[in-house]
């Protein structure tokens, strides 16, 4: 998956998801490293 795809796919979710700053921060990185992990 491109990289570019994946960190917008990661910040709409943590936008939605996170509670905080710090909330939004960790739902990123969770959701980036797994569309990272899933090979198509």
């Amino acid at each position: 998956m491109n990289k570019l795809v994946r960190a917008l796919i990661a910040g709409y979710g943590a936008k939605k998801l996170g509670g905080g700053c710090i909330g939004t921060i960790l739902v990123f990185v969770i959701i980036y490293y797994l569309l990272g992990n899933v090979h198509c």
